[in-house]
């Protein structure tokens, strides 16, 4: 006798379960090819913004690329800018029919435009150029063809290290392979830029400057130029100056009047910049923390070279206060601010005394293990010598 079937017992067609293997197949492949994909290429699966925000607000907000842009779809977020000027009409597509490869930023006033427009004419159309004025004469510098062509940026009375700090940010240079932040008042007979760009990549060189001709604008033997060389990384400076030949000022040393920067090493340079010592002091001696090994990636291009003129324009834009100069005023600001050397040193200061209050007496750190790096300099303000003083600084000044 046979029993009521409950269900269907009509078996599936061949063709049938051949379509569910196939899909179920399918699908597994699918998942794995995702998988690997996402980890290899950094694909994204977008699922509703509201879901996110729902169900999964913490955990978007740790894996976020971007921090600010959580609760953005991943497409829209752009997360870097440029100084690449645009048109106002036309196809988009169409605004920028050349892009510059490097950029270079003169900080200038007025008086010193025939210098500056000798500098200028030295980059190509492979620069993208922006005139920092410290003076506010902006409008006067139309004489010159090319003045309709560059970026102007002005703030009267300020220096480029403020201007830097505020308008080179990381990612606004970001299309930039190497960053250009010079002086004014520089002779460029003898520079070459395309050359320059050249030397630089073929010694692999992070940060850089054009030799220096010997004049009365020298100051350290390492910036000195060399007639027998293509670039040089060390030197040896006076007796006690360099206590160790592979740190500054005898190697892994630039000045701050002429560096260039490859924007790796701008990234790094740019967050060591502070914000209220706009004279930079201090800066060319730790520029070295940027780049490692400091004494091979940092040097000096002999074949390449400028001669500084030594023209004291920013000092006149200080006051006049109590009949006294207008420099007058400049150099006092900058023999009371702390130097950048001198805030690492607090810094260095502040982690030491963070990671010991963790140590046992066993374990506790000897005063000879701990070298800063800028330590042996005779001029620097981390010498053991001046510790107390400097503890004093860092409670005022930071």
């Amino acid at each position: 006798m046979m029993l009521p079937a409950t269900r269907s017992s009509t078996p599936k067609k061949p063709s049938e379960m051949r379509r569910l293997v196939a899909t179920a197949i399918l699908g597994v492949m699918l998942g794995i090819v995702i998988g690997i994909t996402s980890t290899k290429f950094g694909l994204v699966v977008r699922v509703p913004l509201i879901e996110i925000a729902a169900n999964y607000h913490v955990k978007a907000r740790h894996e976020a690329p971007h921090s600010g842009a959580e609760l953005l779809p991943p497409g829209i977020v752009v997360p870097t800018t440029d100084l690449f000027t645009r048109r106002l009409w036309g196809n988009p597509d169409e605004d920028i029919s050349y892009q510059p490869k490097y950029l270079v930023t003169l900080t200038v006033g007025f008086d010193q435009r025939d210098i500056v427009n000798a500098t200028i004419s030295k980059f190509s159309k492979n620069w993208t150029i922006v005139l920092f004025h410290y003076d506010g004469r902006i409008n006067e510098w139309d004489q010159f063809e090319w003045a309709q062509k560059v970026i102007h940026i002005s703030a009267r009375k300020q220096t480029k290290w403020w201007f830097a700090k505020r308008f080179l940010h990381p990612d606004i240079v970001a299309p930039f392979e190497y960053i250009f932040i010079w002086d004014e008042d520089l002779g460029v007979e003898h520079f070459n830029a395309e050359e320059y760009i050249r030397l630089v990549k073929k010694h692999g060189l992070e940060i850089s400057q054009p030799g220096l001709e010997p004049n009365n604008g020298l100051t350290w033997e390492m910036t000195k130029r060399r007639g027998n060389s293509e670039i040089h990384k060390f030197t040896e400076e006076r007796p006690g100056w360099c206590h160790d030949p592979l740190e500054p000022p005898c190697a892994g040393f630039v000045e701050i009047m002429a560096p260039v920067f490859s924007k790796s090493a701008w990234r790094c340079v740019w967050h060591m910049i502070q914000n209220d010592l706009v004279h930079g002091w201090g800066l060319d001696l730790a520029l070295g923390r940027c780049v490692q090994p400091p004494h091979e990636k940092i040097g000096v291009v002999d074949a390449q070279w400028i001669v500084h003129k030594v023209v004291p324009s920013l000092g006149n834009q200080g006051e006049s206060l109590n009949g006294r100069a207008p420099w007058e005023g400049v150099r006092q600001r900058q023999a009371r601010n702390q130097t950048i050397e001198q805030r690492l040193g607090c810094a260095k200061d502040d982690e030491m005394i963070s990671s010991s209050s963790h140590l046992s007496a066993e374990e506790e750190i000897k005063d000879d293990q701990i070298s800063p790096p800028l330590d042996s300099h005779p001029h620097s303000s981390l010498a053991r010598t001046d510790r107390i003083e400097l503890s004093q600084d860092c409670k005022t000044a930071m």
